[in-house]
């Protein structure tokens, strides 16, 4: 009995050596790599002053009207992650591409990822560019900030686009989301390993090999950052302050939403109910992933422009 115990606990002892030596060769790796990437993640747009901070935009297009475009939770670099949109909308309008506090090349903050200050650095960033008339457009928990942006900055907004974007009373976001455990994923560089062994998350087209490199770059830096997890343990509070929260009447609103989402019950009835609360809106359902813009954006591009050439919209 002593014997086989000795055995189960060398065997024990063996396997946790392994583990803490594999874990010591991740967050070596990492390290390396994190330094190499630093070097090579490439500068675009313009940085604006925010709060005593640098928020980067990128400003595309020269239309009559302007399209301020928002990012969904998480999306490393908005500015390249947009950029089939952009070249499509910007033929037409000026589209400008807002890097929030923690996303692509913007600075980190520390003051705390509520909707009220996230919209507040937002708005201060527009206008810097001295912008005050704009559409507003959002991916995904963009639609959770764009409320408490309308709400406050109504006499801005001609009108609102969401590109499946979060809605007040969707089922689910009331669940504590594992911030710590992220982090230390990240610090010990299994992010790193699960991300490689995932794939690529870009199709081809329309992203090019070098985008979809800078893309995978900015990414891992910004994933789980202090700001992006302080960000992701607010979710559920900024959601019930959401709760039960409309857009004006008077807004024009145009909803793309995915036409089967397998994650959220009821998410194509969500987006019409939310239509319907205004006076002029409407839901597009496309058939792709969460991300429509990755692989619908000339198709969003073509019903943006039906809706806001309307009679009565912009």
């Amino acid at each position: 009995m002593k014997k086989f115990l000795r055995i189960v606990l060398t065997g024990i002892a063996a396997l946790v050596a392994l583990v803490l030596a594999g874990l010591l060769t991740t967050t070596i790796v990492n390290t390396a790599a994190s330094a190499s990437e630093a070097t090579r993640i490439e500068e675009y747009g313009q940085r604006v002053e925010v709060d005593g901070k640098r928020m980067n935009v990128a400003v595309t297009g020269e239309g009559d009207q302007t399209i301020v475009l928002l990012p969904g939770f998480g999306t490393g670099s908005p500015v390249l992650d947009f950029s089939p949109l952009v070249g499509e909308l910007s033929s037409s309008y000026r589209v400008v591409v807002v890097e929030p506090f923690g996303y692509g090349l913007s600075d980190q903050t520390d003051v705390p990822r509520t909707t009220e200050n996230i919209v507040s650095e937002i708005h201060e960033a527009v206008a810097g560019l001295g912008i005050d008339r704009y559409v507003l457009m959002g991916h995904s928990i963009a639609g959770i900030y764009a409320l408490d942006y309308v709400e406050r900055f109504r006499d801005e907004v001609t009108a609102f686009v969401g590109i499946d974007s979060s809605v007040p009373d969707q089922p689910g976001m009331d669940a504590a989301l594992p911030v710590d455990a992220l982090r230390a994923a990240k610090a010990l560089g299994i992010t790193r390993v699960v991300t490689a062994l995932s794939g690529d998350p870009y199709p081809d087209p329309p992203y090019d090999q070098h985008t979809r490199d800078q893309l995978g770059m900015i990414s891992l830096r910004n994933t789980s950052s202090a700001t992006s997890s302080d960000e992701m343990s607010r979710i559920a509070a900024n959601f019930r302050a959401a709760k039960g929260k409309t857009f004006p009447a008077d807004l024009p609103v145009l909803l793309f939403a995915q036409r089967d989402n397998p994650t959220v019950e009821g998410w194509l009835p969500l987006h019409e109910q939310q239509a319907a609360s205004v006076d002029r809106g409407e839901v597009v359902p496309l058939d792709a992933d969460h991300y429509l813009h990755h692989t619908k954006s000339r198709e969003i591009a073509a019903d943006v422009d039906r809706f806001l050439t309307t009679p009565g919209v912009g």
